[in-house]
């Protein structure tokens, strides 16, 4: 099976966030999709950050009606801080039947050549880039690419700053998160100080 990881903090996960998983499992050659929650890195300091469990059943329940997504909470297990790198090796390992692959938006493609070892996520894993709307240039290096492919999806421009700022101003927002989120989050009081 061929997975794509969709790499994020989900702080909350938004509809952004699922048009994307879902026009990657819908049209690409992407099997499954697995959302990966980042997890709170011990050594920075960000009260934002919902705890790892919140995000992750704030993915579990946004993702309950896309059969070719899921969520996954890998990152939890492996040490601090981690690395993409890490991941895909521990991955490969466990799931050797799989093909994994990295999905990511352009402006983090702009940065791949700060990654660690990111000539050896290259050399193993195909990399899907969604657009995005930012600054600065792609290296040159990865314009042509055999192992980048760009994807035509529609660029999503919310973010999840953006809506936690908006429920601590007591915004309406709903049309922005899948109903089970929001009724998550208005539940256990999150982002409202």
């Amino acid at each position: 099976m061929k997975v794509g990881l969709y790499f994020g903090t989900f702080n909350p996960i938004h509809i952004g966030h699922l048009a994307i998983a879902n026009h990657m499992a819908e049209y690409s050659d992407l099997d499954a999709i697995w959302m990966v929650v980042t997890p709170h890195n011990p050594f920075k300091k960000k009260s934002t950050l919902l705890d790892n469990h919140h995000r992750y059943e704030m993915v579990t329940i946004a993702t309950e009606e896309y059969p070719k997504i899921q969520p996954s909470n890998i990152e939890f297990k492996l040490p601090q801080p981690n690395y993409t790198v890490h991941t895909l090796a521990h991955l490969q390992e466990k799931y050797p039947q799989h093909e994994f692959c990295l999905i990511m938006g352009e402006d983090n493609l702009k940065g791949l050549h700060k990654w660690k070892n990111y000539e050896v996520i290259l050399q193993n894993h195909d990399v899907y880039v969604y657009p995005r709307i930012s600054t600065g240039t792609v290296e040159h290096q990865f314009t042509d690419h055999p192992k980048i492919h760009k994807v035509t999806a529609p660029i999503m421009e919310i973010s999840s700053t953006f809506i936690r700022n908006a429920i601590k101003e007591k915004k309406n927002i709903k049309p922005l998160l899948p109903k089970n989120v929001w009724d998550y989050i208005d539940l256990m009081n999150f982002y409202k100080k």
